[in-house]
């Protein structure tokens, strides 16, 4: 072999054990998050039908030909919190349903459940206690603000590292047959690496696509992106996502983000009847809710589908009438390919489909974080250390590796952040730590 081809057969092995290091690493940050997301992802993928399924008790409570009219019910709301201030009121198809009114009070968000004909407040809750929030909260911060964004987002740039670094260790050389390929073996010795591996080749399409689709809510990445749609759209617009669970509480006339109108004082209702029958008659996608106009901004009517696709914004003019009607065709290219996205991430794109490939991608992300600890766990050879696939004396990279990891870093800011603290803290803080450095496989 010519001194040229044991360069390139060294250049891979170094490659491929480099790799595999970051694979290893990018698995120790990922797997808590992952698990966790995986398992509040599937939950938040049947938000429809969970929330109607918690409502229900509210729904047909009250007698056709008796019901008050919903201007009526909202100011029963108000009644009840004659602090709060009126926000916005979802259209039920059904007039017998309880009104699902939204109020304001001392800067928290009430929902508020009044019977169409006696207007007893039948419930309220808080718009952050609510089933479905608090899922999402976990989902996208952990319970911990701004700093569980950070981690998340961290998690998700790292995951993406992961599939790829993964994909390229899956990679057949030198196997004969498709099995330990396409489907595990199941012998002792090689079934969890197989189960890894297969899981992994079958869902990283799909896992990927949750993982991009993602980003658009993330703290860094999210904030980035908007400005660079600012600068490529000719009009200015908001965008109909937010980057975190703070912004989907600050939100104005937010269709998607569960907020609404900042209002100044008390709102007249008097059209609010009128606006609601021109909503049903327009036969939205539900939730429609009914919003209370900002200052100097007019009434609008939101179909809140999570399928964004078939979104709708109904806009009224000052004597109720529909002045305008936007759908997802009138929103910019760049928010609607987006649109699409989010609408698959949280599967409501293609029905019931969608809400299957979520589960299984999640099931599969939980088997590759199962038997990825399980081969862990297997390995370490004494016990004692970390059992990280062991450093290399020459680790400086090769040209490909060295420009696809600053593609990715400058793609994922937070990955390339991530990894600049820990090359910094490893070379300067850990392996001048003798046990920690023989613990880590620095040595």
């Amino acid at each position: 072999m010519t001194k040229a081809a044991n360069d390139t057969v060294r250049r891979q092995i170094i490659d491929y054990r480099m790799i595999w290091r970051w694979h290893f690493y990018a698995g120790l940050v990922c797997i808590p998050f992952l698990v966790i997301l995986s398992l509040t992802g599937p939950i938040y993928l049947f938000k429809p039908q969970i929330e109607a399924a918690i409502d229900r008790p509210y729904d047909q409570v009250g007698r056709a030909g008796r019901v008050q009219p919903l201007s009526v019910q909202a100011e029963g709301a108000l009644a009840a919190f004659p602090n709060a201030q009126f926000q916005s009121v979802e259209v039920r198809p059904d007039v017998t349903d309880a009104a699902r009114v939204t109020l304001s009070e001392n800067g928290e968000r009430l929902r508020v459940y009044v019977h169409p004909e006696t207007l007893t407040v039948l419930k309220s809750v808080p718009e952050e206690a609510r089933f479905m929030n608090v899922v999402k909260t976990i989902h996208g911060e952990l319970f911990a603000g701004l700093f569980g964004t950070l981690l998340v987002e961290t998690a998700a740039c790292w995951a993406i590292v992961m599939i790829l670094t993964g994909l390229y260790l899956w990679w057949p050389r030198g196997t004969k047959g498709p099995a330990g390929v396409l489907w595990p073996r199941l012998e002792a010795r090689l079934f969890w690496r197989d189960l890894h591996a297969v899981t992994g080749l079958w869902v990283s399409f799909f896992a990927l696509c949750l993982l991009l689709t993602g980003l658009p809510w993330t703290t860094v990445w999210g904030a980035g992106f908007k400005v660079v749609r600012q600068a490529v759209i000719a009009q200015s617009s908001k965008p109909d996502w937010s980057t975190s669970r703070a912004a989907d509480k600050a939100s104005e006339h937010d269709s998607h983000g569960h907020g609404s109108a900042q209002t100044g004082g008390a709102v007249d209702l008097t059209l609010l009847d009128h606006m609601a029958g021109e909503l049903r008659a327009a036969d939205l996608p539900p939730p429609v809710v009914l919003m209370a106009p900002a200052k100097g901004k007019p009434w609008q009517g939101v179909s809140q589908t999570q399928n964004r696709p078939k979104g709708v914004t109904v806009t009224f003019d000052h004597m109720g009438d529909v002045a305008q009607i936007k759908t997802f065709g009138d929103k910019p290219l760049i928010d609607r390919v987006f649109g699409v996205g989010i609408a698959l991430h949280e599967g409501q794109l293609f029905g019931a489909l969608n809400q299957a490939l979520g589960v299984l991608t999640a099931a599969g992300l939980l088997t590759l974080c199962v038997s990825a600890v399980m081969m862990w766990w297997r390995r370490r050879p004494d016990k004692v250390t970390l059992g990280a696939p062991s450093r290399l004396p020459d680790e400086r990279l090769g040209t490909g590796l060295g420009l696809l990891i600053l593609g990715l870093a400058l793609f994922l800011p937070m990955m390339g952040l991530c990894l600049i603290l820990v090359a910094l803290i490893e070379r300067w803080v850990l392996r001048r730590i003798g046990p920690v450095r023989d613990w880590l496989g620095l040595t």
